[in-house]
């Protein structure tokens, strides 16, 4: 398990919802949202911003997908809700995502908005593998929102609440 200190109070790490398959000669930088992937991100940031999930900062990929995602959280949870695209982001390593969370250091909650397997190496580096295999026996899916707290007495993160639409 990975501790980030200073650590933010609150950590959601959202995997991008469900992409289009690539048309012919498209990158996969370029896919969009498919239809269901559009509608189920609207539904997930509804759902979480109805939970009082609110991030001070969402931290995005620049990958057409995600941006779309991050637009879907914005639209739910208010025009104030400062959003950050990030070209690092694409094809990364679970420590640039992790640099990333330990770089917010006078943010209370950030959510980071990516790509798998990141995505779910990140949760596993923060939680470790056994709660990883407890909470996502299948895998964390498209669209799906793990939501952790720091447990400063245990110096650790929780995973409090996993969300999918």
């Amino acid at each position: 398990m990975t501790a980030i200190v200073p650590p933010p109070s609150r950590i959601y790490l959202l995997r991008h919802a469900e992409a289009a398959f690539p048309a012919p000669g498209q990158s996969d930088f370029d896919r969009p949202l498919s239809e269901r992937g559009y509608a189920a991100a609207e539904i997930l940031a509804e759902n979480a911003a109805d939970k009082s999930y609110k991030p001070d900062l969402v931290v995005s990929s620049t990958a057409i997908r995600c941006r779309q995602t991050a637009d879907a959280v914005h639209r739910a949870m208010g025009e104030n809700l400062d959003i950050r695209f990030v070209d690092a982001l694409y094809n990364a390593t679970p420590e640039i995502y992790l640099d990333i969370l330990g770089a917010q250091q006078d943010t209370g909650s950030v959510m980071l908005v990516g790509h798998n397997p990141v995505i779910e190496q990140t949760l596993e580096a923060l939680i470790g593998h056994q709660l990883l295999a407890q909470a996502l026996p299948n895998g964390f899916p498209p669209g799906g929102l793990a939501v952790l707290d720091f447990d400063p007495g245990r110096n650790n993160w929780r995973l409090i609440d996993f969300m999918i639409d």
